[in-house]
């Protein structure tokens, strides 16, 4: 049901057919993120992203959102450390316009420089936003000071120093260098016939010239173990987020390192969420979660608590990370995390938006489609001596730390932190 084909400049397609469903997802997806800028391009992938919509050689912004209106089509972009994708969902009759539109958009932007004035505006209130959202800004502190030094530990945005500072010769430049077809993944989902997707495709980005894709540009960041507190008197609650190394996407013991996380603090049931809200009510929200990239990956620990309940919440949870590398798993908390694992991929893959960006992740990460069933057997092969040993090789030292909020002078205890 999966197709793959290479088109002769060198861009990529994929397909799923999904005959039971009427609609069809598809994106194009554009392997470089914010992490293969310069530090005076900082934001410059994510500005791309929004200047694409502002206008063509053809249609003007208007006309883009107007088009998509007029066939109830939904589309979206975002930008990432690896990647920008563009995607539009539309009904199976309107898939020749979808492609016509995502190939023009990403193709013949304007850059027009009014435009990139006024948008320039919108970025900064979306860099406002962040300073806003108080579980936002403790990550993006935490991943900085993580990865300093490194692209990966750059907010996506950028910032309003670098946004104000790029012209229309800065976008078109990274543009020619970035936009071609060795970077360009086209990947489609639904009630689709390849044949036809690939005749549409080849139409409308068949005329871009071949050229083949780079590396990182990079090498892997080193991880750091420092602690970072920033105080902003208007918050009710602090905001602690600790993190530790984790693995790459692709890297052998992947699925390990999610059953960990789902016992640790990735679902309801989990060990964070039990032991520090449902038993000692000293927060609203705890969890973990895992963010893995090309060559680096971190493990996050999140926390919104009272200013007293601090270096309470601090110790429990790296309490949590000892006993992760000190005792087994019992085997039905191991049972419990594996089927939340696998229940939760096989509902997030029900719908086409959901199957196209899968391919698409897929074949930037292991170049090729793995099987649902490869995915699932790979959960289920976790052993409980597994997990103890990947918590002994992620939570080894002092994680970092950042804490955001009212602080009033206060400092964590760095003996808190010692693993």
């Amino acid at each position: 049901m999966i197709v793959k084909q290479i088109l002769p400049n060198g861009l990529t397609l994929l397909s799923e057919q999904m005959p039971h469903v009427r609609s069809i997802a598809i994106g194009v997806w554009v392997k470089r993120g914010s992490r293969h800028e310069s530090d005076p391009q900082a934001g410059i992938a994510h500005f791309i992203e929004h200047m694409v919509f502002k206008g063509t050689k053809s249609r003007s912004a208007e006309a883009i959102a107007c088009e998509v209106d007029s066939i109830g089509g939904m589309m979206d972009a975002f930008t990432s450390k690896e990647y920008a994708a563009f995607h539009l969902k539309v009904l199976d009759a309107h898939l020749h316009l979808a492609v016509d539109i995502l190939g023009d958009i990403v193709l013949n932007p304007l850059f027009d420089p009014a435009e990139m004035a006024k948008e320039k505006k919108v970025i900064f209130e979306e860099i406002n936003m962040v300073e806003d959202t108080p579980d936002d800004l403790v990550v993006e502190l935490l991943t900085e000071a993580f990865w300093p030094d490194h692209p990966l530990g750059r907010p996506i945005l950028g910032t309003k120093s670098s946004v104000s500072s790029f012209s229309r010769e800065d976008l078109a430049a990274f543009f020619r260098s970035v936009y071609h077809p060795g970077n360009i993944i086209v990947a489609a989902a639904g009630h689709l016939e390849h044949g036809r997707l690939a005749e549409l495709v080849g139409r409308s980005f068949g005329v871009l010239p071949a050229a083949r894709a780079e590396g990182n540009g990079h090498a892997p960041p080193q991880a750091t173990s420092r602690v970072v507190t920033r105080s902003k008197q208007e918050l009710e609650q602090v905001h602690v987020c600790l993190g530790t190394p984790a693995y790459a996407y692709a890297h052998s013991d992947r699925y390990g390192c999610y059953v960990l996380n789902t016992i640790l603090g990735g679902s309801m049931s989990s060990r964070l969420f039990q032991n520090i809200r449902e038993k000692r009510g000293l927060v609203y929200s705890i969890s973990s979660g895992v963010s893995s990239y090309s060559d680096a990956g971190s493990l996050t620990v999140y926390a919104g608590t009272s200013l007293d309940s601090v270096d309470e919440v601090l110790q429990l949870t790296i309490e949590e990370l000892r006993r992760l590398k000190l005792q087994a798993v019992p085997a039905e908390e191991l049972r419990r995390a594996k089927d939340h694992l696998k229940g939760s991929l096989m509902l997030s893959l029900e719908n086409t938006g959901s199957r196209m960006s899968h391919l698409a992740r897929q074949e930037i990460y292991f170049g090729r489609q793995l099987e649902l069933d490869e995915t699932l057997q790979g959960i289920e092969q976790v052993t409980a001596e597994a997990v103890q040993r990947i918590a002994g090789e992620l939570f080894e030292g002092e994680p970092a730390l950042s804490v955001l909020g009212n602080l009033k002078g206060y400092r964590p205890k760095l003996s808190l932190l010692r693993l």
